[in-house]
């Protein structure tokens, strides 16, 4: 199954959901980052979940950033999601696999641990705008709705899984947001949420081959109008040049030990883990 997402409303327009299947993009940044189980589930969740931030909020060039800021074991998490649906991310401690919960899944509350979970909206305004709550669960799906909620004031339900195999490859990765207009009534509210807990698990509904469709109506009912498919991807936009204005910014007495020292400079991005090569004359270029 390609990666997607969709835009979805109830009969009554009032009621919008998203979902997205994305297994192929959070086995791209397993790959990129030889993440191990837990890690790859704190990423992979992180992942769905600025895609659906973007699908959700996002229009033009505009991009948004969650930072996941716990004190468990896998560190910081960083995502960038765009308004083209493309995302890129990393996790501080890539090889953290944890003893699994009881039914084996992947104890991500853990792996997370306490602290801030924090949203950056880039609209092309003079300065991008910050919202933060606690993470009030680990599980990063119910972090998200609480911040909807919470800082944006948008009623929210959010589901997000990331299946991984036993050798860290990534078997199913998808989620769901849903969100409540201002026109919803709290019997809509309650017998959709009554939906949802009737839903299987999204793991072995996506493993079984549940499309984000079939999961759109499964939440929404039958009749729910699908508005929109787009494609989401793995996709970073790192480049040479971008690091040599990095470069630029130093002092040019730590480019000139650089030369000295080194004959040049390494730097790897965080994101794609692409490595940028800068020769010493490169260097010199730079602060002349």
């Amino acid at each position: 199954m390609s990666d997607y997402l969709i835009k979805a409303i109830d009969k009554t327009k009032n009621l919008r959901l998203l979902t997205i299947s994305a297994k192929n993009l959070v086995q791209e940044a397993q790959t990129r980052h030889n993440t191990w189980s837990a890690a790859s589930a704190v990423l992979g969740r992180t992942l769905l979940a600025g895609e659906l931030l973007a699908g959700a909020q996002l229009t033009d060039q505009e991009e948004l950033t969650i930072r996941l800021l716990g004190n468990g074991p896998v560190g910081p998490t960083i995502v960038t999601a765009k308004s083209d649906l493309t995302v890129k991310g990393y996790v501080k401690n890539p090889h953290i696999a944890l003893p699994a919960k009881e039914g084996g899944h992947i104890d991500v509350k853990k792996a997370v641990g306490q602290g801030w979970l924090e949203v950056t909206k880039d609209l092309g305004l003079k300065e991008p705008y910050t919202g933060q709550v606690p993470i009030v669960s680990g599980e990063i799906a119910e972090d998200i709705a609480y911040y909807l909620t919470k800082s944006e004031q948008i009623p929210s339900a959010v589901g997000l899984s990331v299946f991984v195999n036993p050798n860290n490859t990534i078997g199913e990765a998808s989620g769901f947001m849903l969100q409540a207009l201002p026109g919803a009534s709290d019997s809509l509210i309650t017998k959709t949420i009554e939906r949802i807990d009737h839903l299987p698990a999204l793991s072995t509904a996506f493993l079984a081959g549940m499309t984000p469709e079939e999961l759109a109506e499964s939440i929404l009912g039958n009749d729910c109008k699908i508005l929109t498919r787009e494609n989401v991807t793995y996709k970073c936009d790192c480049s040479k040049e971008k690091y040599r204005q990095i470069l630029a910014t130093l002092k040019t007495s730590q480019i000139e030990t650089m030369i000295k020292e080194d004959h040049g400079a390494e730097l790897t991005c965080n994101f794609c883990g692409n490595k940028y090569q800068f020769t010493e004359k490169e260097l010199r270029d730079i602060i002349q």
